[in-house]
């Protein structure tokens, strides 16, 4: 007997969708019959490539430089234009700023943009994403689902990384907020948080010979994951048989938060 997870009929928004999870996302996604809007920065081959791969008639790339709440409004109001409604966001974009840096040397700079795009623009993504959930649906089931992509960083903290910690970290307060404010809506709030995962953003860390094998040293199961192993549980969380979770952090790392 074949149960599937699908999301036919849905229409999904997925912040950075160009390369890595949320390209894997998109892709389980559209497989799984929903209609998919993703952002992309500066990924205009593999974002263009990706559509086609997945049929530009249910996946719709947009660049997007999602740097303030402003810019996420606009990338909502996009979603909503082009396939007329939106039951999903995935919040994935966000920046890991490779160099070890103690909080003393840390610039101001660099902790308030980590903040800006970690955080100041999933508020964005999820106040738009929110408003149009709200206002196609009334009293019919679940009106939406919101998934927030944290990390273990978020959860144990990560030693000269504390801009990308404390983003991370935020986002678990949001979605614990968040899913009771909303419940009673029928918008369901979750996160899902990696740990080392091999994309292009830990790329550097994971190829070092000394770092690498440091890393995989603290992963019970001995390996990094890839990005589909990320999206399969974003996927589920989207789908009919979550329909009894909301305000959970569901870690997807190998068992490394629980030994940091």
């Amino acid at each position: 007997m074949s149960i599937p997870l699908s999301l036919e009929g849905k229409v999904a928004l997925i912040s950075g969708g160009s390369r890595g999870i949320g390209a894997a996302t998109v892709r389980l996604f559209t497989a799984a019959g929903a209609k998919v809007v993703f952002s992309y920065r500066s990924a205009a081959r593999q974002a263009e490539a990706l559509a086609k791969e997945c049929g530009d008639e249910v996946c719709h790339a947009v660049a997007s430089d999602l740097n303030s709440p402003e810019a996420a409004r606009s990338l909502v109001a996009e979603a909503v234009k082009h396939f007329g409604r939106l039951d999903i966001l995935v919040a994935n974009h966000g920046v890991w700023p490779v160099e070890d840096i103690p909080i003393e040397r840390m610039s101001d700079e660099q902790w308030r943009s980590t903040l800006t795009i970690n955080l100041d623009a999933v508020f964005g993504l999820v106040k738009h994403a929110v408003a149009q959930m709200k206002s196609h649906t009334r009293g019919q089931g679940a009106a939406g689902h919101i998934v927030l992509i944290s990390s273990t960083s978020g959860q144990r903290g990560e030693a000269f990384h504390c801009d990308y910690s404390a983003s991370k970290g935020a986002l678990i307060s949001m979605v614990k907020g968040l899913s009771t404010e909303l419940a009673s809506a029928g918008i369901y709030v979750n996160s899902v948080a990696p740990g080392w995962v091999d994309t292009d953003m830990s790329a550097e860390a994971l190829q070092d010979p000394k770092s690498g094998e440091e890393i995989r040293r603290t992963i019970p199961m001995g390996r990094v994951g890839t990005p589909e192993e990320i999206a399969g549980p974003v996927l589920f969380l989207c789908s009919e048989y979550a329909s009894f979770i909301t305000g959970e952090v569901f870690n997807v790392n190998g068992g490394a938060v629980l030994v940091g």
